[in-house]
């Protein structure tokens, strides 16, 4: 035991010791940490410490960088979608209710600048104050009913300018939808009165139409009767053998109507009108 505690361990051993350990770590550190990978639909920036934020753009794939010195910035340019709420006034002082879908996405040849203005949460700091200011000043151009029947034009006019205000912040809008419009409960149901009275009045609008036609029928049918009447008439005076000949038509007519029947029924002579041919014989 006391030879043991005599064994003294040469200083120069435990200085390479330390210095080989000193030596595996940072080379492990430099392995892990001098590459990236930029996974697909991604983009990367890269911030130096001496530098700062550097202009290059890293695509997809693994790419190589400093230890320490550098650190990569991954940026999704992948389009997202954004659904904004917003209560805007109209033309004629509606309260309008709209839902508004944007599709969004980074510009990816500004993405350096994008990080040194706004980071990587430039969605939520921007889009929101943009499209509420948008959606008032566009809403507030039309009246209630126009925003139903010019919907698409108003979907043009809001796209238009939230185009224009994010290009301003390097954001690209790849589409802009309106997914609902709605109104005040005291304007839905002034607008369904509306439309109520509307049907009423088509309504008795078709019946005096109606009415007019049916009294125009009936005078004209009156004026086709007394026309009939007069040239019967006529007929009349002029021949006297026209009436014989309606007489023979009617008994013909009330013959065959009572032998299609299924009773029997027994008639003379004068009720069939079969006399008429003798009295004018007479």
């Amino acid at each position: 035991m006391n030879n043991m505690r005599n064994v003294q361990i040469p200083s120069g051993g435990l200085g390479s010791l330390a210095r080989v350990l000193l030596l595996g770590g940072g080379l492990a550190y430099g392995a892990m940490n001098s590459l990236f990978t930029v996974e697909g639909g991604h983009r990367g920036i890269v911030f130096n410490r001496v530098v700062g934020i550097k202009e290059e753009m890293y695509p997809e794939g693994t790419h190589l960088l400093l230890p320490w010195f550098e650190r990569p910035i991954i940026y999704d340019v992948r389009a997202k979608p954004n659904l904004i709420n917003s209560t805007s006034g109209s033309k004629d002082l509606q309260m309008v209710n709209i839902s508004l879908r944007v599709l969004t996405r980074p510009n990816q040849a500004k993405l350096p600048e994008l990080y040194r203005q706004l980071g990587t949460d430039y969605a939520e700091r921007v889009l929101p104050s943009i499209i509420q200011e948008t959606l008032k000043s566009v809403i507030a151009q039309y009246n209630a009913s126009q925003l139903l029947t010019m919907r698409e034009m108003v979907s043009k006019d809001i796209r238009r300018i939230l185009t224009e205000r994010a290009r301003f912040f390097n954001i690209i809008l790849d589409d802009v939808s309106i997914t609902q419009l709605t109104f005040s409960r005291e304007y839905t149901a002034a607008v369904e009165a509306k439309q109520v009275a509307q049907q009423d009045a088509e309504r008795a609008k078709f019946v005096v139409e109606k009415a007019s036609q049916e009294k125009e029928g009936m005078i004209i049918r009156a004026q086709g009767e007394a026309q009939s009447a007069m040239l019967i008439g006529q007929a009349i005076q002029k021949n006297p053998a026209f009436l014989t000949l309606r007489k023979i038509e009617a008994a013909r007519d009330i013959a065959s109507t009572i032998a299609s029947s299924q009773n029997r029924v027994y008639l003379n002579a004068e009720s069939l009108l079969l006399t008429t041919l003798g009295r004018e014989v007479k």
